[in-house]
């Protein structure tokens, strides 16, 4: 079976940062071996395992096509933001795959297709925010089993049908933002 480690970790930011088109800030510059992966701009970890913990990159105006796959390997992720950059493509699947995320937000970017619906794997999401992207299809019911979700923004996009019965069992959701949608 595959081990992950630190080490892994350093591999998908490295993976991540090779799918960036553009990236006019020079941000990501020191996104190399100069210095440990800990260090860089929008990266944190955790103190005793040395693990990301945290993927800070909004407002960096950086281009991507997609977002690696390789992000469902950063497993100690609690807080994702890449909100208010351009990356495209659909959502990955792989964020399914970080049992610890709480927040997760990719406001303002041109991302396309459905909710991926392997987010309801993360059961401990507390914050949504994919605000203003180009997101389609129906909302899933499967949101309705986030139990400690407490905002959940999806303004601005082109999702169709009606809000799922579902996301009444998320009794501690204060936050429902789903105006601007079909």
């Amino acid at each position: 079976s595959l081990v992950l480690t630190n080490e892994t970790d350093h591999q998908a930011l490295l993976a991540i940062k090779d799918l960036i088109q553009g990236d006019p800030l020079g941000a990501l510059s020191l996104w190399n071996h100069s210095i440990q992966f800990c260090y860089w701009l929008g990266v944190s970890c955790g103190r005793r395992q040395q693990r990301v913990t945290i993927l800070n990159l909004s407002s960096l105006t950086l281009v991507r096509r997609y977002i690696s796959p390789q992000i469902g390997n950063l497993t100690f992720l609690r807080r994702i933001d890449l909100g208010n950059n351009s990356f495209h493509g659909e959502i990955p699947q792989e964020l399914g795959k970080l049992f610890h995320l709480q927040y997760l937000q990719l406001l303002n970017n041109p991302f396309q297709g459905e909710f991926p619906t392997n987010l309801t794997h993360c059961s401990h999401l507390r914050y949504i925010d994919m605000r203003g992207n180009r997101l389609g299809g129906k909302i899933p019911t499967e949101l309705g089993a986030l139990s400690e979700l407490m905002s959940l923004k999806l303004s601005n996009n082109h999702f169709t049908g009606t809000i799922p019965p579902s996301i009444g069992n998320v009794t501690i959701l204060s936050l429902l933002g789903l105006m601007y949608n079909n």
